[in-house]
């Protein structure tokens, strides 16, 4: 019997719909459970097939369970040893390689000193930095939030450089992000499941969390959905993320990617939808079962993207095109009306 196990926090709607509807499914010899842990051995394994992985970003020890898992044959989606390594802002100077457009953005080092550091731990930075160069390159208005951070906490709208150094007084040791402010006309939000299977969402940051999915327009062309697809896709191949969301401002009819490093994102019934919500549980049981059963013992069944593959073999960056979806037209939008002859207002994106 394989087991499929969802390791999760204080969320509840998902985890327990994507369990009921893998056990609906009757596959044989598979089954499915949230995970549980009441011992770690180094090199045990923990009897699970595959892991969906919701709640590790925030559990150390999580995490480190999950990599002797791994090491033991357990499918971890995503990977827990690249999830580990990743970060936003190395996300965006890959995009920006791999030709996926994204805002200028600056890394600034944390106010305060990381503990047990002292200022002799930073003789390699120039002090003060070239502010006025960093400035120059993002403008203002802009944005700040940490460069490996999430769920929206410790972001800040700046709009000049005395309100920069104001709010940056009080990030304590986070290490930040400032990035260029993109005024847009569209917005999407889109799940990326098995690096092939994707559904756009129409999202709308300034509106309360429960209503962000709300928009009351149509999107203004297929073309500009099918640019927003091809993106997801690449980006979430070479990122090697099982389960991912990116998220697009539209500027100028040019969609720029704004977030896409969220392994663990919301998919929460109240906030997502009941259409959103039906989508996402159904092709994460469907691909939990997928990967289930091309699981092998003693091997490693995780997923590697593009970029870790490019480097062990030493080859360039884009010497392999990015996969393309396996399945039929899977691209759907969120939206309560079809009003598509109005102009779309400009707004900023806020995140």
């Amino acid at each position: 019997m394989k087991k499929i196990g969802i390791l999760f926090g204080q969320e509840r709607s998902f985890p327990e719909a994507v369990i009921e509807r893998i056990n609906q499914k009757a596959e044989k010899g598979i089954v499915a459970e949230a995970v549980k842990i009441e011992k770690i051995f180094q090199n045990a394994p923990l009897d699970y097939a595959v892991i969906i992985d919701r709640i590790s970003q925030d559990v150390p020890f999580y995490r480190a369970s999950l990599k002797n898992a791994a090491i033991t044959g357990t499918a971890v989606i995503n990977n827990p040893f690249w999830w580990s390594a990743d970060e936003k802002f190395f996300n965006n100077a890959l995009a920006e390689q791999i030709g996926v457009p994204v805002p200028k953005t600056a890394l600034i080092p944390s106010r305060e000193h990381p503990t047990g550091t002292t200022a002799e731990s930073f003789s390699n930075l120039t002090m003060p930095l070239n502010w006025d160069a960093i400035f120059e390159y993002t403008g203002f208005p802009a944005y700040m939030k940490p460069y490996d951070g999430g769920g929206w906490r410790d972001v800040y709208k700046l709009h000049d450089k005395e309100d920069f150094f104001d709010k940056h007084s009080g990030t304590q040791q986070l290490v930040m992000l400032l990035q260029e402010e993109i005024i847009f006309e569209e917005y999407f939000r889109c799940y990326c499941i098995g690096g092939k299977h994707v559904r756009i969402m129409q999202y709308d940051p300034r509106n309360p969390h429960h209503l962000r999915y709300a928009v009351d327009k149509a999107p203004s062309s297929e073309k500009l959905l099918k640019t927003v697809e091809e993106y997801t896709l690449k980006l979430c191949n070479y990122l090697g993320y099982d389960f991912n969301t990116v998220e697009f401002a539209v500027r100028d009819g040019v969609p720029i990617a704004i977030d896409f490093c969220n392994p663990a994102p919301d998919a929460d019934l109240k906030s997502v939808g009941q259409e959103n919500f039906d989508w996402v549980v159904e092709t994460t049981a469907n691909y939990a079962i997928e990967r289930a059963k091309a699981q092998k013992e003693g091997q490693d069944n995780l997923t590697w993207g593009e970029y870790i593959k490019a480097s062990v073999a030493g080859k360039p960056l884009m010497a392999k095109a990015t996969a393309k979806p396996a399945t039929a037209k899977k691209v759907s939008t969120k939206t309560t009306s079809e009003k598509a002859a109005a102009k779309p207002k400009k707004t900023a994106a806020k995140k």
